[in-house]
C-alpha cells in the first residue's frame, strides 16, 4: 500500500445522526483521494465510538501501517490545541500506528467559499440576511477568525452576514435577530443538538450541515500534511 490511511477525528455528540454525517464526509474525502473500503474511518474525541485508539487499530487490521488524521475542527482552540494532540499520541503508543497530524477544516477561503456557495444556493429570493451560525469558543483569538470568515462569506455572497453563535464568546440568543427574511448558515459539520434547537426556533430558510461538502477540504488538508511530513523526512 502506497497511500496512509485517511481518519477524520471529530469532537463527537450525543446526536443520533451526528455520527452518519461524520461517516459520510469521510467516505467522500477518501473517495477525492483515491483510497479503497477499509483505508479510511472516522473517530470521535467523546460522545460517539469509535475513539481514535480503535479507528486507528481498524486501519492496522485492514493492513495500514500509517494514516493521516484531520481534525474536523473549525478553529483552533482547546480541543485542537489539546485534546488532539492527547488523542494521537496515546493513539500513536498503543496501536503502534504511525498517525501524522494534519490540519483541521479551519475557516479559511476554502470554506468561505463553500460557505457563500451552500447560502447562494440555499437562500430564498426574498433574503436580505444571513445569520452564520458557528458552535462557538470561549477563545476570544479564534471567536473573532469567526467574524472574520463571517466578513469573508459576506464578501463573496454580496449578502450581509451577522456572526452569532450558539455558545463561547460573543453568544446571542438567535431569537434576537430571527425573522422570515434572513438565512440561517451553520458552521457545522454534522447534526447537533444546539442545532436543533436553532432550526425548531427559526423561521426563515436554513442550509444543511456541510457534511459531504467538506470532502475536498478533509482531501487536502490530507496531502498538504503528507507533503509536509515528506518535506521533514528529506530534510
Amino acid at each position: 500500500m502506497n497511500a496512509p490511511a485517511l481518519i477524520t477525528l471529530s469532537h463527537g455528540s450525543r446526536h443520533p445522526k451526528a455520527r452518519p454525517g461524520v461517516a459520510a464526509l469521510t467516505r467522500a474525502a477518501a473517495h477525492v483521494l483515491g483510497l479503497p473500503e477499509g483505508g479510511y474511518a472516522d473517530a470521535h474525541l467523546e460522545f460517539d465510538t469509535p475513539d481514535l485508539v480503535t479507528a486507528a487499530q481498524s486501519i492496522a487490521e485492514n493492513g495500514y501501517q500509517s494514516a493521516v488524521v484531520v481534525p474536523t475542527l473549525f478553529t483552533k482552540a482547546f480541543h485542537a490545541t489539546h485534546d488532539v494532540p492527547e488523542a494521537i499520541a496515546e493513539a500513536r503508543a498503543i496501536t503502534g500506528v504511525d498517525l501524522v497530524a494534519a490540519d483541521g477544516l479551519g475557516q479559511g477561503d476554502d470554506i468561505a467559499d463553500l460557505l457563500a456557495a451552500r447560502a447562494l444556493r440555499d437562500c430564498g429570493n426574498t433574503t436580505s440576511r444571513i445569520i452564520l451560525y458557528p458552535v462557538g469558543t470561549s477563545t476570544v483569538a479564534a471567536a473573532e477568525k469567526t467574524v472574520a470568515l463571517g466578513a469573508a462569506v459576506e464578501k463573496r455572497a454580496g449578502i450581509e452576514v451577522t456572526t452569532i453563535p450558539a455558545t463561547g464568546h460573543g453568544k446571542r440568543d438567535l431569537a434576537d435577530v430571527a425573522a422570515h427574511d434572513a438565512h440561517l448558515l451553520p458552521l457545522f459539520v454534522t447534526e447537533g443538538l444546539l442545532l436543533d434547537r436553532a432550526f425548531r426556533m427559526w423561521p426563515g430558510s436554513t442550509s444543511a450541515p456541510l457534511s459531504a461538502d467538506l470532502a475536498s477540504v478533509v482531501a487536502s488538508r490530507y496531502s498538504r500534511a503528507l507533503a509536509h511530513a515528506d518535506a521533514l523526512v528529506r530534510v
